[in-house]
């Protein structure tokens, strides 16, 4: 059966906020949380910025059951991914076996400031690779000892290990990236636009590599709204995420600017508009209906996220659940 998670942006909410949104979530019937881990926000006016890992070990403490999982941290320039190796384990064991790690290549806006050069897509390509063995090894109890290309070890293990098997989800819009993910990770992560583009790019091109428990989690940006105001209300700490130029600016103040100099029109049309329980359902039951996904990630603001949190978990995800359910009688595949 499908899983149903709830994005928790720290570049929106401040972390005592998020706490209270993850046991709501919990409460709401969701099977789990996405954290999303950035040292800055978007834009520079209405916007926060939490230490993700301190964050997630509130959460493990102020909840029982549902899974957590960073979406994502990069594990290449601001970490070694022998950190990374240490703060997953240490959020495991704290949630009682709850944590997933989900990484990313990396963000422009989160490195740059610390004097981090992105390099080219084949550097950062070969560092995932070598950070991915590494933080692998060090999870299993493996004592890691390696030079390596970019991140040496010397003689080095976990002494507070997981309590379980800490599953690893590479974030891919790509062929290259999904086909890194298949080989050496649990699952992948993907951000849907165009379902036709993401079966092209991300799905297709390893089905045949991936394993009977390779996971996809799959994720849509959306603004939950009754109308175009509230709709442009809530997406002020995202605007700059739909900046031009994005992937260059290291600024929240120039991503800011970058995007108020756009019709706001321009803005909204790139989030998924949903003014209705029944636009919920449309959207995010496409990623399982086309994509078949395991894992599916409400990425939803609004300008009361309790009030949604509660609302869809009441009048959503029953539907979804049940509508899934229906086509395992019928014996279609579900994921």
């Amino acid at each position: 059966m499908t899983k149903y998670y709830w994005f928790l942006g720290h570049e929106q909410f401040q972390p005592e906020d998020l706490v209270e949104q993850a046991k709501v979530v919990e409460e709401s019937g969701f099977d789990g949380v996405i954290v999303s881990e950035h040292l800055q926000p978007w834009v520079d006016d209405v916007s926060a910025s939490g230490f993700a890992f301190s964050t997630l070990g509130a959460i493990a403490d102020a909840t029982i059951r549902i899974r957590l999982l960073t979406g994502v941290v990069t594990p290449l320039f601001r970490y070694h991914p022998a950190v990374i190796a240490q703060a997953a384990a240490t959020i495991d064991r704290l949630s009682k076996g709850r944590f997933e790690l989900g990484i990313g290549s990396g963000e422009n806006i989160n490195e740059a400031p610390l004097g981090h050069v992105l390099p080219n897509y084949q550097e950062r390509n070969s560092r995932l690779r070598e950070a991915i063995g590494i933080i692998r090894d060090l999870l299993d109890g493996i004592t890691v000892d390696r030079k390596g290309e970019y991140y040496p070890v010397n003689k080095l293990k976990l002494y507070s290990p997981p309590l379980s098997r800490v599953p690893i989800f590479l974030a891919a819009s790509g062929t290259k990236s999904a086909t890194l993910a298949a080989e050496l990770c649990d699952g992948v992560i993907t951000s849907v636009k165009d379902i036709g583009e993401t079966l092209d790019n991300v799905i297709d091109p390893i089905r045949d590599i991936t394993r009977k428990d390779f996971r996809l989690l799959a994720s849509r940006w959306s603004v939950y709204a009754h109308d175009d105001s509230d709709a442009w209300r809530a997406l002020q700490s995202w605007r700059g995420l739909r900046a031009p130029g994005r992937d260059s600016l290291t600024s929240p103040i120039d991503l800011q600017h970058a995007a108020d100099k756009l019709p706001k029109e321009v803005i909204m049309r790139q989030y998924n508009q949903l003014r209705s329980i029944d636009d919920v359902i449309t959207c995010y039951g496409t990623l399982v209906k086309d994509l078949h996904a395991d894992t599916v990630c409400f990425q939803i603001t609004s300008v009361d996220q309790l009030d949604t949190i509660r609302v869809i978990g009441e009048k959503v995800l029953p539907i979804l659940r049940n509508l899934q359910k229906g086509d395992e009688h019928e014996g279609r595949p579900t994921s």
